[in-house]
């Protein structure tokens, strides 16, 4: 129970300091160098530009109805607390930090490029924080399952489409310039939440087939400390049984792995891949989901 807590305690600070993060992101780069984001935030800020009303208060107020029409698309009442809760946090945030005696309304500099990379960084890490406290901000995400759920479109294309329909319509306000580099801003932002959600240290995964399972095991366990399963194929054009060597290892024991195979059995065949996280003995601890 104890545990539980702390889990949920954890989230939502994960959650609130990503919704600041992502506000501080969209009033300090984004919307000085007129960059809109996608979803609700876009469109906030394109009706900003036309009314001067608050940012904050209109993507409180578009996510409303977004929001009760797309409930029972998000997941359980788990995942719907945490959704308000960073809806809530990034809405009021956007208004308030304007208050700030100390924040640069007009944004800290007029190089679009600049604002563009910052502004991608900045958010992207918010995003990051927001989906590791396993919540999301609401605008593209709820839109993108209610088109995955209405029309079956895949969660990948519904995101391209709600984006790319709030960036076309910027285009004509802002301008075509500023358009394009609001689509490299997505883009960064996009890659800089992920590596936020599941960290910088991605793994490398080795298959290797050889008819030396037992000393190249051997010198993996002992040299690399590293541990492996040791499984049996058959070669489809030979016939012949062959072992499958499994393991994974960081990206600085490569080079050491390279060496063991070459020297044990010159004529092995040996694939190395990337994955975004490993779990269990050796690498990340295995913590079960807590609601």
């Amino acid at each position: 129970m104890l545990r539980s807590l702390r889990s949920s305690y954890r989230d939502y600070l994960f959650i609130v300091s990503g919704a600041l993060v992502q506000a501080v992101g969209l009033q300090l780069f984004l919307v000085p160098a007129n960059l809109a984001s996608g979803g609700v935030s876009g469109i906030a800020q394109i009706i900003h530009h036309f009314t001067d009303w608050p940012i904050g208060v209109m993507v409180l107020i578009g996510n409303i109805p977004l929001f009760l029409i797309g409930w029972r698309f998000l997941g359980g009442p788990r995942f719907v607390a945490r959704t308000v809760t960073a809806i809530l946090a990034y809405s009021i945030a956007l208004d308030l930090i304007l208050f700030l005696p100390f924040f640069p309304k007009d944004g800290l500099t007029d190089d679009i490029v600049l604002n563009s990379l910052y502004g991608a960084v900045v958010s992207g890490v918010g995003y990051g924080l927001v989906y590791r406290g396993r919540g999301t901000s609401g605008g593209s995400d709820i839109l993108a399952r209610i088109l995955n759920h209405w029309r079956s479109i895949p969660m990948t294309q519904s995101y391209l489409i709600v984006d790319s329909a709030v960036i076309l319509t910027a285009g004509f306000v802002f301008g075509w310039k500023e358009a394009l580099y609001a689509i490299i801003t997505l883009y960064v932002s996009g890659l800089v939440a992920e590596t936020v959600l599941e960290g910088g240290g991605t793994v490398r995964t080795v298959i290797i087939i050889t008819a030396q399972p037992r000393p190249i095991a051997e010198a993996i366990l002992t040299q690399l400390g590293r541990g492996l399963t040791i499984l049996s194929g058959i070669g489809a054009y030979t016939g012949e049984t062959r072992s499958v060597l499994y393991c994974v290892i960081t990206r600085s024991e490569i080079a050491l792995l390279k060496s063991i195979v070459q020297e044990t059995d010159p004529k092995a065949f040996m694939v190395v891949g990337l994955a975004h996280e490993a779990i269990g003995e050796g690498f990340k601890e295995l913590r079960a989901e807590q609601p």
